[in-house]
């Protein structure tokens, strides 16, 4: 008996594991909680990102939040929404609760220019602009095309999908996050401890941590000392972790970094 009843631990607990998703990692109060003003009147996305629409889009994505020991989980979702309401966020100092609880205040970017470049494999279509849009603020057509293509929708024909679909919205920062870009490893990869750094990553002083991250999302921060940009994405990131619990890690920053490619 004692044989077959390990066995059947064993069986259940296989389940249990394959059956897992983000929604084990972060409760419908927990997200209420990270992006507890996204709903305000003065938040242009007032309505538009919810919890349901997470945790659709996330099942796209199987591996988010669900990779490495339970913290590594937590510090994956707490690293994501960082950098993602840090690109959507609507706070400042003076408002209620500080400016780390304003994350997805915003769903496209503001006064937003013209992102067509040429690209012979994802060319613009005439009249579409492919600004920042949804929780990563995806922009350029050579985002826009092989993020749909990833998750089965034209957004080089409609990429104002984006900011009406809360799904789809949700899907294009997670494709975003899982997927290595160019030189660049995946955020995925980096906050599971996945990546490792080459000699040149060593040289350039890219170290395993968050700021890696910040350096994938935007590079454009890093190797310039502290500044608002990075200040801001680490301050989400500190208060994310200790809602879910966990320490933040170590290497937070980016700010003696090179950026991926330089």
């Amino acid at each position: 008996m004692g044989g077959l009843y390990g066995l059947v631990v064993i069986l259940l607990w296989t389940v249990s594991v394959r059956g897992q998703d983000v929604g084990s990692v972060i409760s419908k109060s927990m997200f209420e909680d990270f992006l507890k003003h996204r709903n305000d009147d003065i938040c242009p996305a007032k309505g538009f990102y919810t919890y349901e629409a997470f945790i659709d889009a996330a099942k796209s994505f199987g591996a988010f939040g669900t990779s490495g020991d339970p913290d590594t989980q937590k510090r994956e979702v707490a690293a994501f929404f960082a950098q993602t309401s840090h690109e959507t966020t609507g706070g400042g100092p003076s408002l209620p609760d500080g400016p780390y609880a304003w994350g997805y205040c915003f769903k496209e970017e503001q006064n937003p220019t013209d992102y067509c470049v040429a690209d012979p494999e994802w060319p613009c279509v005439p009249n579409k602009n492919y600004h920042g849009r949804g929780p990563i603020q995806i922009s350029y057509n050579y985002n826009y095309g092989p993020a749909g293509k990833a998750i089965d929708y034209d957004l080089l024909g409609n990429p104002d999908l984006v900011a009406s679909d809360p799904t789809v919205s949700f899907k294009t920062a997670l494709w975003f996050w899982m997927t290595p870009q160019s030189l660049k490893p995946s955020s995925h990869d980096v906050i599971t401890g996945v990546w490792k750094p080459s000699e040149a990553d060593s040289a350039a002083g890219r170290v395993p941590g968050y700021g890696v991250v910040t350096n994938i999302i935007n590079g454009i921060e890093c190797g310039k000392g502290s500044n608002s940009g990075g200040e801001g994405r680490i301050g989400f990131y500190k208060r994310y972790c200790s809602i879910l619990g966990i320490s933040p890690g170590e290497n937070l920053d980016c700010y003696n970094q090179k950026p991926f490619g330089a």
